[in-house]
């Protein structure tokens, strides 16, 4: 559970540069040209665009959460396995 409470933290490194990236493109749509511009179709791309980084941003922090509770977990099971092992230490005992 560490190792995967771990890797969910880490998300958001591998994820700044290509979100970075997509948010700068969703205002440079100049590949649209004059008929993406007539027909309305740049703003609404670019709007979509906007929506789809900010979602992803939303998830990085739920993922951030996530992987913290998993974290927690993983430390109290831990902890109930040394309980564990020292109760049974302390019967034979």
């Amino acid at each position: 559970m560490h190792k995967a409470a771990s890797a969910l933290g880490k998300v958001d490194h591998h994820t700044r540069k290509p979100l970075h990236d997509f948010k700068a493109a969703s205002h440079d749509l100049s590949a649209f040209g004059v008929l993406g511009s007539l027909m309305g179709a740049k703003g609404d791309i670019q709007d979509g665009m906007d929506t789809v980084a900010r979602l992803t941003k939303d998830l990085h922090k739920e993922w951030e959460a996530e992987a913290k509770f998993l974290g927690d977990v993983s430390d109290a099971f831990d902890l109930l396995d040394v309980l564990l092992t020292a109760a049974a230490r302390a019967k034979k005992g």
